[in-house]
C-alpha cells in the first residue's frame, strides 16, 4: 500500500485520530482514519476504506485494517477485510482469549487484495488529489 503510505506522509504521518478523507470523483471517496485500538501485534492501526452509500446508510467497499509498522521501513500489514454490499468479513490477524491466531491463506489473499487495490489507486490519483482542502482530523 505504497499509495496510502504516500498519502500517510503528506499528511505529516500517523497519529492518533488521524483522519482523512480523499474525495476524487468519479471514485468513491477514501477515508484513511487512525484506529483507536492497536492491531493484533501491538501496533498502531488503521482503517483504510472506499465509503458508497445505500438506503441512507454508510457502505464499505472494501474497507482494510492495517498494522503500521516502521522496522525495515514504513509498511502496512493488513489484518481485516470487509464489503459490506457483499456482506464479508474477514480476519486473518487477531488475538482471541489472549492468544495470537493466524490464517496464513486469507493473509496471503488479503495481501494480495492490498496489492491490486494499491495499484488501482494509484492509477485512479488519489495520492494526486490529496491537497489541504481533503478533510483532516
Amino acid at each position: 500500500m505504497q499509495t496510502i503510505l504516500q498519502i500517510l506522509k503528506m499528511a505529516g504521518g500517523w497519529h492518533p485520530g488521524l483522519y482523512l478523507k480523499i474525495d476524487n470523483p468519479p471514485y468513491m471517496e477514501l477515508v484513511i482514519e487512525a484506529m483507536d485500538e492497536s492491531g493484533p501485534c501491538g501496533l498502531p492501526a488503521i482503517s483504510v476504506a472506499h465509503y458508497g452509500e445505500q438506503n441512507g446508510d454508510a457502505m464499505r467497499d472494501p474497507e482494510m485494517c492495517f498494522e503500521f509498522g516502521l522496522a525495515g521501513g514504513p509498511h502496512l500489514n493488513p489484518f481485516y477485510w470487509r464489503n459490506d454490499y457483499a456482506a464479508i468479513e474477514q480476519w486473518s490477524r487477531f488475538i482471541r482469549e489472549g492468544n495470537y491466531c493466524f490464517h496464513p491463506q486469507l493473509h496471503a489473499q488479503h495481501e494480495s487484495f492490498a496489492k491490486t487495490w494499491d495499484k488501482n489507486l494509484r492509477q485512479q490519483g488519489f495520492a494526486e488529489v490529496f491537497t489541504d482542502k481533503c478533510i483532516r482530523g
